[in-house]
């Protein structure tokens, strides 16, 4: 089954760019397909690899900056741009 995914993340600090910005880098390198944009990214792929990767990452966040907000839409089907 295939996901399309749109997160943001709005890291619960002053200094908010950083965190963002690694988030993003890490997404990009997990080999899904990763769109950022001005307000939100979005996250193209298999079912059980794009969840996966959202765990992952949105602990790696926690554990690294502290506390953020996650806000995601998920979506069964192929949204991706075209």
């Amino acid at each position: 089954m295939y996901l399309s995914v749109q997160l943001s993340c709005y890291p619960l600090k002053d200094d908010y760019k950083q965190p963002i910005w690694d988030l993003i880098t890490r997404l990009e390198q997990t080999g899904l397909e990763v769109h950022s944009g001005r307000m939100s990214t979005e996250i193209f792929g298999d079912y059980d690899e794009v969840m996966k990767v959202l765990s992952e990452t949105m602990k790696w966040s926690f554990e690294t900056y502290g506390k953020s907000v996650f806000v995601a839409k998920i979506m069964e089907g192929d949204r991706r741009p075209r």
